[in-house]
This record gives structure tokens, sequence and C-alpha cells, in this order.
């Protein structure tokens, strides 16, 4: 597509193919910052493209900023947790910003991001730091004193997280002290938290000038394995309470473009309580999911969002209305083998034949034996629906866990 140079230049951190063919189709100019690995690629169907390694903050870390900023580049848009820290860097240099880089290390810390949010009146559970696997029994214990739980009750949960790490990646349950002691100690420090007895969703929303201008909620049908947009009606009715809740989640990070992508708990009380926010797309192909229902492509959307270029009525003209314009319900099931020993993969016959079953990414095992999940694990693949009853769809999706895919 022809670029309109009076438009933003964007730097899109990280490889992502989805977001590439977004940007080639779009009228932004941009360029691919990306490992070694993604050149041959880039030079063989002409990406714009900048080598990159994104180890940790260094003393060369400057030198991208200077590069992108010679390029005559805006912004730069991370795709993935791991490049959150480095846009930060480079648009503190890029906008004269010197907060944005601070404002950055806040999504990557899950330890200061909670205290900022808390910071901001916003409802957290109980967390604190643990350096050491005797922390974590402390804190186990103490929770459970501040519960008034008596010997003999069961002991109430806590969750233990990775401080900058993806989604579930890291994320382990504890209830005794003997689930302390089989962690291995290269996963310390770690941050603890309560655990939030709640209906736990997601929400994707898009920022441009401080507003947001799209906000989505996704369900989940369980944590780690499946996740549909739009939300059933049940969890929907909460949408003036969620856009309350990220408008104040917006103003306490000082959030003034981009995207942002929390997850919250709502109680049985009606109270809702903040997990944790990213800034950067979602896992599981939601933004795909959404291109399904709402027919806009959610990675133009981010670079709509994060380009101090866009006016305003560019980006309203953009974005459809929330729910009235969804044509259906879209969700994904991510598959993870249910046998310890595997030879092949059978898309089970429910699936397949189900009107809903639409299509899917999985592929033949690269060996038999399956490695033991390690606390919420990664899925080997994910399989996608689409239909008109969202109730339908959420009951279709806890089904698929009852499911052999891999035999």
């Amino acid at each position: 597509m022809k670029k309109d140079t009076a438009k933003g230049y964007v730097a899109l951190l990280g490889w992502s193919l989805a977001a590439v063919e977004a940007a080639e189709g779009f009228d932004r100019r941009y360029v691919v910052v990306a490992p070694d690995w993604a050149q041959e690629y880039c030079e063989k169907h002409d990406i714009p493209y900048i080598p990159w390694n994104f180890e940790r903050l260094n003393d060369r870390s400057m030198e991208i900023a200077q590069k992108l900023q010679e390029k005559g580049v805006d912004v730069a848009i991370p795709l993935f947790e791991e490049t959150v820290e480095w846009a930060g860097a480079i648009n503190a240099v890029l906008m004269d910003n010197p907060r944005l880089f601070g404002q950055s290390i806040l999504f990557r810390d899950k330890s200061l991001m909670k205290r900022r949010a808390q910071l901001g009146g916003i409802r957290v559970g109980i967390f604190e730091e643990a350096h050491e696997k005797e922390d974590v029994v402390r804190f186990l214990k103490r929770v459970n004193q501040t519960l008034l739980k008596l010997d003999g009750d069961p002991s109430d949960p806590i969750h233990l997280k990775a401080f900058d790490k993806a989604g579930c990646l890291g994320h382990r349950v504890v209830r005794t002290p003997d689930d302390v002691y089989g962690i291995p100690d290269e996963e310390f420090p770690i941050l603890m938290e309560s655990h939030l007895d709640g209906w736990e969703f997601a929400v994707e929303a898009w920022v441009h000038d401080g507003k947001i201008r799209f906000l989505n909620i996704s369900e989940y049908v369980t944590l780690g394995y499946s996740v549909f947009v739009p939300a059933t009606p049940d969890l929907e009715k909460y949408r003036a309470q969620i856009v309350q809740q990220v408008e104040k989640l917006i103003k306490t990070f000082d959030i003034q473009f981009g995207f942002v992508h929390p997850e919250y708990f709502v109680t049985s009380d009606n109270e809702m309580y903040f997990g944790e926010v990213a800034y950067r797309p979602p896992g599981f192909k939601v933004f795909e999911l959404l291109e399904r229902v709402y027919g806009f492509n959610a990675y133009q959307a981010l670079i709509l969002s994060f380009d101090p270029k866009t006016t305003d009525e560019e980006i309203t003209a953009f974005f459809p209305k929330e729910i009235d314009d969804a044509k259906c319900h879209a969700g994904c099931f991510g598959v993870y083998p249910r046998r310890r020993v595997v030879s092949r993969m059978e898309l089970p016959e429910e699936t397949e034949n189900h009107p809903y079953f639409e299509s899917h990414e999985l592929t033949q095992p690269m060996e038999e034996t399956v490695t033991k999940r390690t606390a919420f694990g990664t899925h080997w693949g994910l399989v996608y629906f689409t239909g008109d009853d969202p109730y339908k769809m959420r009951d279709l999706l806890k089904k698929q866990e009852e499911l052999d895919f891999y035999v």
C-alpha cells in the first residue's frame, strides 16, 4: 500500500508476521526491528528491517534509539513482553520524554506495577516479593493466619509469578509448604500474591490522547486454555464498571497513547480487583479473534494508537462500535497433550464436526514423550471456533479440555 509521509513512521519491535502484513497493507511507513534470524526472510520479501538482539538493556541500548531517530522514526511499538522496556527506552529518546522509560519498567516489573496501582487507589490483593523458599512459606502462613484459618481448615492458596514474564509463564499455585520446596532456586526472586476468588477476565483497550478508543472484554473459559470474544452478557453487564477501572488505570500509569491489556477479577460481591497489566498485544491470538468478529485489523489499530501523528477523526472513524457491530463470537482453545506418550495428532471427531469449528494450527508431534507441564506451561497449538451463541461457545471450549488431540 502507498505510504503517506505526512503520517507517522513506526518501528515494530520483535518479529510477528501478522504485524508485518498489517503494516504492509497500511498507509504508514514502518521498519521491523528483530533478531538476526529474521534478516533472510525480510530481505527476500523486501521488508524494511534493522537487526537487533533484545538482550537486557545495556550500554549499547542507546544505539538502536539513535539509529531509529536518524531514520526519522516517530515511535517504537512493542509486540512482545520482552520488547516493552526497549520501546520505553527508545520512545524516551524519540519523543524526548524520559518518563516513558520509567513507565515501561512499571509494565515489566509486576511488583512495582502493583505498588503503582495501589498508589492510584486501585484494588489489588496482598502481595510481597520472595527471594528464597522460606519467604514463600512465611507468606503462605501469614495469609492464612490473616484469613483466620484454624488447624485442620484447608489453607487458601497463594500465587507465585515471575516478575517480568508474559502471561502464564512462571505462574504457580501454592497450597502447602511442600509445594514450595519443589520450586527451582533459579526462579527466585518472584512475586507472591494472595488468591483472589472471583471471575478472571482480560481487557484489550486502545488508547489515544489519554482516552479509550475501543475496549474489548475477553472471557476466559479456563485460564491458560481458552478465551473468546466478545464476552457473554453475564460479563458484559460489568462494562461500565470495567471502563471506569481502565480509565483509572490509564490515569494512574499516565498512559497517553498505545495499547493496554489488563486482567481483572470480579468477586461474588461485584467488587473489581486488578490483577496485572501488559503494554503489548495479548497472547492466544486475541487480535485475530477480534478481526474475525469486528472486521478491523487490530495490529493496524495498534499502529494508529501509537502514532503521534494520528488525528482524532482518523482513529474515531477506524473503530467499530463495541458489541453492536460484532458479527459473531470467536474463540480459541490451546491444546496440551493429556497423555505422557503420544505418536500422532488426531483431531477429535466431535471437534471437527461441530458447526462452530473453524480451523486449527496443530502439527504432528516432534517427539513421543510429553514433557511434564510446569506451572501453566505452553500449549502445543490453537484450535479456532466461531458461532453466534456465546454460551454455546463457552461450553464448547470447556468441553475441549476432556478430549485428546494427541494420541
